[in-house]
Parts: C-alpha cells; structure tokens; sequence
C-alpha cells in the first residue's frame, strides 16, 4: 500500500477587524473600533485587553513528534500620546497558550495579561510569546526597550533593544515564524515611515513547551502609565503534517486545490511563477481551518490526464538514472533525460531527493496542480511514478533547453536576435521555455538565496519581500529581473563580485545612472547586437523592477516600448528606494487567501 498525507492547516486573513466577526474572542478591554482592534481605554489605568483565534490551532501530534511550522504577520501602532519614557508602559505581546487560557488576575502592567505574580516564571504556563516592551521592569526585565522571545515567563530568553520612542503613531509590521525542521523561531519588524528594521531568533522545541494544541492571539496591557494599543491587520498560517490518518470531523471539511498562474509570469527566464491558492466556499468569516488526506492513488488515477509509469520503465528509459543523463538538480530532486520505447519519445524525469521531508508533499502537489495546466509555454507533464516509495514525475523533453541553459549553462549562448525575441515573446506567449517543478515552499536549509516566504530571492518584488501578496505589479517585476539577465548574461540571484551584496538590478541601475549602461552587456555576444533594442529593453527591465509598484508599467505599456510604438521613460538616475503603500480592505474582502506564490529558475 501507499502512503496517505494527512494534515492540519489553519489559514487567517483579517486585513481589519469588524464587530460581530465569530472568529475573535475579545477578552478583557479590548474591542474593536473602526476596522482596528483596541487593547485599552485612555481613561483607565491598568488595563489588559486581549484578542483569540476562536479555532485552536494543532501545534504538534504525538504519535509522530511532527511539529507545526506557522508564519504570522500583523500590523500595529503604539501610540505614547507624546509622554515622556518613563509616562507610559507597557507593551503588546503575540502568544501561543493552552485552550481555554484567561486573563490571569493582578496582569496588567509588565505583566502583559499573560503572567502574575505567582505564574511569572514556570513550566506550567505552557507560554511562548513575542513581546513588544515599552516599559523597563527591573525585577524582570533588561534595562532597555525591547523585543524579546519569551518561553513560560515574563523574562525574555533572547531579546533585542527597540527604541520605542522613536515610532511612536507608526505603523510597524513583524513577521513571526517557526521553522518546524530547524526548530527556529525568527521574529522581524519594521515600520511605514522608517527604513529601520530589526530582527530576534532562538531555537525552541515546541514540544517540551506547548500543548497539542494551542490558542493563538494577542495580549496588551497598560499600568498606571498609559499608551495607546492598535492591531490593525493579522495573517497567520500554519500547517501540521502526519504520517497516520485518523477519521474524525471530515463530513464538515471541504478541500478544493486551485492554482492561479498570471501572465507576467508565466515563462519568466525559464522559470514557472505558480501562485498556489487554497480555495474554499466564500464565507463570512476570514479563516478556514482544515483536516484533510492526500491519497496518492486515489487522488491521480481518477480520469484522463498524466499516466502512470513503472518505476521499472524509468529506470530503463534513463539507464538507471546514470549521470550522463542527468540535466540538473532542481527543485526537490535531479532531472534525467530518457526515452521511452513504447511511446517512442523523448522524456525529462524528475527523482525526488530520498529523505525529503517535503518530497510527498511537493510531489503530490505538483502532480495535481500540473496536470491540470496546459499551455504552449509550460513543459507538459505526462506521467508520474511512485512505486516502492520514490516519487517520479515525467515531463516532455526541450530538446532545445530551457532560456536559462542557454543564458546560464553550458549550451551555445543566444546571439541577440533571439535574446530580443525571447524577451518579447514572454510577455505575448510565442515563446517556448519551461521549468521542471513547481516552486518549492523555502526552508532555512535550502540556502542563502531563499526566504521564508516561497520563492527565489532574486525574482520577488521588495513590496512582496515585505507584505507576502503576489500582484501583477510583482509580476512585473519578475519579468524585469529576467530581462536583465537576458541583456547582462547574469543570474539574479548572484553576487556581482565576490562577497558584494550588490544585486542585478541595483548594478544595472548604476551604470544606467552613471552613462555606463552598455557595459553590463553579456561579454559573450562580442558587441554583437541592436544598440538601440538593447538600450530599450535594459531600461525597461529596471522600469519593470521599480521599487516602487506603482511606477511600474502594465504588460501593454511594456510590449509597446520593446515595438517602439512608445517612448523609453526616462528614470532616475538613482535607484529608488523601496516605498509601500499598504492596502486597506473593505469588510467585503475578508476571504481567506495563502498568498504565498513561487518563482523558481528553471534546471
């Protein structure tokens, strides 16, 4: 028999918060007031409010030890009123605690709600919080403003000094995320109207803290000093793996897979820029929480689509998956070239690595979104494999390779005339490139090039680095990158000089600033090309990186200035740096979304 993959995954968007939602329990003070949730009055000293997820949330499954990995951004403001440092307190904090979890009396102050007297330090709270502190406590806390992680106790195991005063009435957003294969919990921050940014991380086995199961929510609380405390957005998403499957609650769950796959994207540079939803029946409320199985057998051989192979067959066509025939390594496994007799035809199979912790789940995943596409500029699936355990999936062969092998690899490099029309024929689809694999959700262990958001580093727009949302502005974007790589011969993802930060578009940007702009061209074209196309479509590739998103031009405006029936804009001299404009939704748009979308160069 074949394995099943059963999982929890709980998803939460409130981009506001509205009266008479059911999915937050307001506990204590707070309340919401006008699309944000109010943790304390300013005419009452001493207060705790306090806001829950009303769903609790499967943190780690004993028969296992699988543990949950989860992402949470939210965006706050607080407001010292213009007191001094030492007339305001105490801080807002974002917790995981055991269901059915109060406010504890006496817990107002540096207390934060979460802790008293007689709990400030114990094993049995079964706490772990990220606290936003205001108020230098001096029984328990450093002598600064921080940051801090906080594991059972109100005494912060890792923190990071914070200049508070200085953001009073800003925005900030923090990310807070847990890498269940590291163990590493990571906290940053930054604010709207500051550059400034911080950082905090500590490796924390959720097992040995937390329950099963948790609630997970927010705490603030003022003292006799009084500050202002707003939530005013939330994300959350979390995601529980289990190799054994028990039936319990599944007549009241419904599972729809959905794959949204945007023009900008669509061929980049050899790369496949899939936007994975997680669809649902539209609801009121602005979460889902899910229990669900994969059935590898069940799910794949249902109706026409990609047939199944033997593993017997593969090994044959790719005489043992022998290193002659090996193209690359991509994604989650190594791509090998072969032949099959029966179809007399040419394929690519892709191994997934043995002892992926994410192959089934990247394998089934891309099965079921992949064998749904079909389009002249994706490498059709044809076949999939998974006997005795390994994970196969089986693609028509490029005989020509993909853009990035000729641009990157080993293949003769593209004189200019194709480059040009390669360029083009991304954004009008003439153009045949392809990807083996779909993105793959990015852990710490992947590399430096990676983020915890899904994608490749050199490819995402700075306003989805920050937010997490895919749009077609970020689109965009990537289409730019992959036009300089096309003109410079370079990868995004790779230094310009040994140990230099500096990336692709902000060395392209220089030397466009400083008149120099045809010496990033690829050595390998010997000066052989269009000066006046490659002017062109180096300047719009950095008008389609544009920090900022809403300076970028539409795919019309784009394919208009490549024909030349527009002008070449004229940018700054410098690189702008980046701006956001966050969005604010009505109630309406309270659907749950995953947001995350991946863009990987393609092998």
């Amino acid at each position: 028999s074949f394995p099943s993959l059963s999982f929890f995954l709980v998803l939460i968007r409130l981009p506001r918060f509205d009266s008479g939602a059911n999915n937050i329990l307001y506990q204590g003070a707070a309340r919401p007031n006008v699309g944000a949730v109010e943790f304390n009055s300013l005419t009452y000293v001493c207060q705790v409010g306090r806001i829950i997820f009303a769903e609790s949330v499967p943190i780690w499954e004993s028969e296992t030890r699988e543990v949950t990995s989860f992402t949470s951004h939210f965006s706050f403001i607080i407001d010292t009123q213009g007191k001094a440092s030492s007339d305001y307190s105490a801080g807002l904090a974002s917790f995981l605690a055991p269901v059915g979890s109060e406010i504890p009396p006496n817990s107002a102050g540096g207390f934060l709600g979460l802790f008293n007297t007689t709990t400030i330090d114990s094993s049995g709270n079964q706490v772990v919080l990220v606290e936003f502190d205001t108020f230098s406590n001096t029984d328990w806390d450093p002598e600064v403003e921080h940051v801090g992680i906080n594991i059972n106790s109100i005494s912060s195991v890792k923190y990071a000094p914070w200049n508070f005063s200085l953001y009073s009435e800003d925005t900030a957003d923090a990310w807070i995320s847990y890498n269940a294969t590291t163990r590493n919990l990571s906290v940053t921050w930054s604010y709207q109207n500051s550059s400034s940014q911080g950082s905090l991380s500590h490796q924390i086995d959720l097992t040995e803290i937390l329950p099963e199961t948790a609630i997970v929510g927010f705490s603030a609380a003022t003292s006799h000093r009084i500050e202002r405390h707003q939530l005013m957005s939330w994300e959350f998403n979390s995601s529980l793996e289990r190799k054994a499957i028990k039936e319990k609650n599944t007549n009241r769950i419904t599972i729809v897979i959905g794959v949204a796959v945007p023009l900008g994207v669509l061929v980049i540079g050899g790369c496949i820029g899939f936007q994975i939803l997680l669809c649902w029946k539209r609801r009121k409320r602005s979460y889902q929480y899910m229990e669900g199985t994969f059935g590898i057998n069940d799910d794949f051989e249902r109706g026409a689509g990609p047939r199944r192979f033997s593993y017997k067959d593969l090994v044959a066509a790719t005489t043992s998956f022998s290193s002659e025939r090996k193209l690359g390594e991509g994604g989650f496994g190594a791509v090998y070239k072969g032949y099959i007799n029966e179809l007399d035809r040419t394929i690519a199979v892709k191994k997934i690595s043995e002892g992926s912790r994410q192959g089934e789940k990247e394998y089934v995943t891309e099965v079921k979104v992949i064998s749904q596409l079909r389009h002249r500029n994706l490498v059709q699936l044809i076949g999939f494999c998974h006997d005795g355990g390994m994970f196969l999936l089986v693609y028509v062969f490029m005989s020509n390779g993909s853009l990035d092998s000729h641009l990157f690899g080993k293949k003769t490099p593209l004189n200019w005339n194709l480059r040009y029309k390669a360029a083009r024929g991304i954004l009008i689809s003439t153009s045949s490139t392809g990807d083996f694999g779909l993105a793959r959700l990015m852990e710490h262990e992947l590399g430096p090039r990676t983020t915890g958001l899904a994608g490749t580093l050199g490819y995402m727009a700075p306003e989805y680095i920050k937010t997490g949302r895919a749009s077609k502005a970020s689109d965009v974007y990537s289409f730019g990158v992959v036009a300089l790589e096309i003109a410079t011969g370079r990868r995004s993802v790779d230094p310009i000089e040994e140990n230099s930060q500096i990336g692709l578009v902000e060395w392209v940007w220089h030397l466009y600033g400083s008149g120099n702009l045809l010496s990033s061209v690829d050595k390998r074209m010997n000066a052989e090309f269009d000066e006046k196309q490659m002017e062109c479509l180096m300047i719009v590739g950095l008008w389609c990186a544009h920090p900022d998103s809403n300076l970028r031009p539409s795919i019309k405006q784009v394919i208009q200035v490549l024909d030349f029936d527009m002008g070449i804009p004229n940018l700054p001299s410098k690189m702008p740096i980046p701006t956001y404009q966050e969005h604010v939704a009505s109630s309406s748009s309270h659907e749950p979304i995953l947001t995350n979308s991946s863009l990987e160069v393609g092998r």
